[in-house]
C-alpha cells in the first residue's frame, strides 16, 4: 500500500524533486551524464517516504530515472554539438555497439532483483570515484581512442550497465576517452551524444518491464512515475545549458574532480542503504 502523504509532506517531496531536477540538468551539461547519478539517490528517498514496496522501489526508481533522462540528455548533447566539442566520427562509430548493450540490459531489467541493482551502483560509481579522484594522466590506455574490438566489447558493456543502473552512460563513456588520452571537455561533450542513445531504449524497457504491476503508485506507465517526471523534466532541461556553459569555462582539472566528488557522494549513500 502507498503511503498518504499530508499537505506539508508533499510540500517537501515536490521541493526536493524540483532541487534534484535543477541539479540534474546542471550536472548534466558539466560533466556529460544523463543525470541519474543525481536523481537515483533522491528518487529513492522518495519513494522510501511513499512506502513503495521493497520489490519494486528500485525499479521504479531506475524507471522513473530514465523518464528524465530522455529530455535532459537531449539538451545537453544539442548544447554540447552547438559549441562544435562532439566528436562526431566516435558517436557514429560506436554508435551501434552501445545500442546493443541496452538492448541486452533491457532484456534483463525485469529478472534484477533491487538489492542487486543497488550493488551494482555501488562496485560502478565507487571504481570511477577513485579514478577520478586519484587518478593522473600517466594512467592511460592508449594515446587516443582506438578503433578495435576491445573499445567495440566496452561500449557494449557501458550500454548494458547504463541500463541496470538507470545513467546516460557518461560516467562510463568519459573515464574510458580520458584513458584514452582524450580531454576532460572533449569526453563530457563526445559522452553527451551517447545519453539519449542510452535513455529512449531504457526507458521503454522500464515501461514494458512493469507493465501492469499491481503494486504500482498511481500515475505509473510501467515502471514510470510519470507525476515525479512530470516535475522533474521541466527544470532539468532548463538548465542543462547552464552546465555545458561553466563545463567549457573551467580547467580539465576542475572538471575531473567534481566528477570524482560527486561520484563518492553517491557511493556513501548507497553504502548506507546497503
Amino acid at each position: 500500500m502507498v503511503h498518504e502523504l499530508a499537505g506539508g509532506e508533499i510540500v517537501w517531496l515536490v521541493c526536493a524533486l524540483l532541487a534534484a531536477g535543477t541539479v540534474t540538468g546542471f550536472l548534466s551539461g558539466l560533466l556529460g551524464i544523463g543525470g541519474g547519478t543525481v536523481l537515483v539517490p533522491v528518487l529513492y528517498e522518495t519513494f522510501t517516504a511513499l512506502e513503495i514496496p521493497d520489490d519494486i522501489r528500485m525499479h521504479l526508481v531506475l524507471g522513473t530515472s530514465f523518464g528524465v533522462i530522455v529530455p535532459t540528455a537531449i539538451q545537453s548533447f544539442r548544447s554540447h554539438l552547438a559549441k562544435g566539442s562532439v566528436d562526431q566520427t566516435v558517436l557514429r562509430r560506436l554508435a551501434p555497439w552501445v545500442v546493443a548493450g541496452v538492448l541486452a540490459g533491457s532484456v534483463l531489467v525485469s529478472s534484477v532483483s533491487g538489492h542487486a541493482l543497488q550493488w551494482i551502483w555501488l562496485v560502478c560509481a565507487g571504481v570511477l570515484a577513485i579514478k577520478m579522484l586519484f587518478g593522473r594522466d600517466t594512467w592511460r590506455l592508449n594515446d587516443d581512442l582506438p578503433d578495435n574490438w576491445t573499445v567495440r566489447i566496452a561500449v557494449f558493456s557501458i550500454g548494458l550497465l547504463s541500463t541496470l543502473m538507470s545513467v546516460g552512460g557518461g560516467i562510463f563513456i568519459v573515464s574510458m576517452f580520458t584513458l584514452c588520452g582524450w580531454s576532460m571537455l572533449r569526453s563530457v561533450a563526445t559522452a553527451s551524444g551517447f545519453g539519449p542513445l542510452i535513455a529512449i531504449p531504457g526507458l521503454l524497457a522500464y515501461v514494458f518491464a512493469g507493465f501492469g504491476n499491481p503494486e504500482l503508485p498511481p500515475l505509473s506507465l510501467g515502471f514510470v512515475s510519470i507525476a515525479s517526471v512530470a516535475v522533474i523534466s521541466p527544470v532539468s532541461t532548463l538548465t542543462a545549458p547552464l552546465g555545458v556553459r561553466c563545463a567549457h569555462a573551467i580547467s580539465d582539472r576542475t572538471l575531473t574532480i567534481a566528477f570524482g566528488i560527486f561520484l563518492a557522494a553517491v557511493c556513501v549513500r548507497f553504502l548506507f542503504a546497503l
